[in-house]
């Protein structure tokens, strides 16, 4: 039997004594059964392959291209069936535009400090200091492909990509803002029609439950995919490459880890959970990141892993497909950094107003780009040519080392918006947070806010059929 139990910050379903023991422990699995040892183990041997023996490392590319294929054919209908049943299913539809106005405000609010934080920290380490590059000894033939015209996209154009041509247009090309507009339409469709308990909304939320075990079937080959992506990536451009570039790396990699633990384990902190405690419970989605470079590639994951914490659906459905877009933190940090590395790196000095002005044409030019292959240098060298001073050649400096560099900047907007989807519930009151607190504890294995749903903490912690 379900209930509905209040919590003070809303109300929550949740199973019934008979249907599960709130109180028993998780129970531990053995090491190498877990999808974390796994991942781990193919990403190490992939390394080695990959640094032993370039050609075959390179020749596994398909591997991880494949599996990041997998998760993106699935994520456009779960998004859309994960907003549509959250929508429907609310009381208060006045909370759904309350829900996409605070997250809007943080992404804009945090993604502003992410700029500050690296444009901050670049000036203070200086890693492009004494290299003395001439701008006009650069190749870029490697970069042009970034930097042609009307490769950019501007705020007008990024805005009406959000509709789509069709209705059937967005979900054949996987646009997630276009996808996440037509659910909200139909999810507010669906309410005046009686929402919850029409035969709709059943067909929906029971497809949304088969979309989420082909995802478990998915995530069993990750390691395989995670061991393609980095035996390509160390085969084709090999660990010496880090060498002549390994300061502005360090800095990189300095600041995003300063950003999760100081910035962002102060929100964490302030709005009552831990931020190491949240990075252990999503280890496993960060592991497959670390492998593919994508944050996308376990987004069904985290949206799964962020009701089990208590976040109600319809939150998790709009916050975190929007943050994919306007919640960029990692590539936030990246784009300042990378921009004041090529002047210092070209001798090219740059005045505190001109430093202002990059920073506000970065504000506006990373969203119009958010979506766009290539967005990082395409956004750079849009940004570089508007500030007029730093020379555009100089991106083939980075070119090389961009590869691994995406990394950290996947895993720190993996993080950021997690934390994202958390605080904005936190704000709207759409979080158990008794329920929150148990499960970084690991205290108990808790039901999540669909009661048909469970997430099966020991085997891949995807949602199962409650017996």
């Amino acid at each position: 039997m379900v209930q509905d139990r209040p919590n003070g910050r809303g109300t929550t379903k949740t199973a019934s004594p008979e249907e599960t023991n709130v109180d028993e422990p998780v129970k531990k699995q053995s090491l190498y059964k877990s999808l974390y040892f796994q991942v781990f183990t193919a990403i190490v041997i992939g390394v080695l392959l990959g640094h032993f023996f370039p050609e075959t490392g390179t020749a596994m590319k398909p591997f991880g291209d494949a599996f990041i294929k997998l998760i993106k054919m699935i994520i456009a209908p779960i998004i859309f069936c994960t907003v549509v049943v959250g929508i429907a299913g609310m009381e208060d539809m006045k909370k759904v535009g309350k829900t996409g106005g605070y997250a809007l405000l943080y992404f804009e609010i945090v993604s502003t400090v992410a700029l500050i934080v690296g444009l901050t920290l670049v000036n203070l380490l200086n890693p492009g200091g004494g290299m003395n590059i001439d701008p006009a000894t650069l190749d870029t033939k490697s970069v042009s492909q970034f930097t042609g015209p009307g490769k950019l996209q501007g705020t007008t154009d990024f805005l009406l990509n959000i509709i789509p041509t069709t209705f059937t247009d967005a979900f054949a090309k996987g646009e997630m803002l276009q996808v996440l507009l037509i659910a909200v339409m139909f999810g507010f469709a669906l309410h005046t029609f009686g929402g919850r308990g029409t035969l709709v909304f059943d067909m929906i939320e029971k497809f949304s439950h088969v979309l989420f075990v082909i995802v478990g079937y998915i995530m069993k080959v990750a390691p395989i995919g995670a061991f393609g992506a980095m035996a390509f990536t160390i085969g084709k451009y090999g660990l010496g490459s880090l060498a002549s570039l390994a300061k502005l790396m360090g800095t990189f990699y300095l600041t995003c880890l300063l950003f999760i633990f100081v910035v962002l384990g102060s929100i964490a902190r302030y709005h009552g959970f831990s931020i190491w405690k949240f990075i252990k419970y999503i280890k496993e989605e960060l592991l497959i990141v670390l492998g593919t470079s994508s944050s996308e590639s376990v987004l069904p994951r985290m949206m799964a892993k962020l009701e089990n914490l208590g976040v109600r659906k319809s939150t998790v459905g709009l916050v975190i497909p929007t943050g994919y877009s306007f919640n960029l933190d990692g590539t936030s940090i990246y784009l300042t950094m990378a921009a004041v590395f090529i002047a210092q790196a070209t001798n090219t000095p740059l005045t505190l107003m001109q430093e202002i002005t990059l920073l506000a044409i970065l504000l506006l030019t990373s969203k119009g780009a958010a979506g766009v292959t290539g967005s990082g240098f395409i956004v750079l060298a849009a940004t570089l040519s508007a500030v007029g001073n730093v020379p555009v050649a100089g991106l083939a400096l980075i070119l090389g080392i961009d590869r691994f560099m995406s990394e950290a900047r996947a895993l720190t907007n993996l993080i950021g918006n997690g934390v994202a989807t958390v605080v904005v519930a936190k704000w709207t009151n759409d979080v158990d947070t008794n329920r929150l607190r148990a499960v970084l504890n690991n205290e108990t294995e808790v039901l999540a806010d669909n009661p048909e749903l469970v997430l099966d903490a020991v085997n891949t912690q995807m949602p199962v059929q409650v017996k």
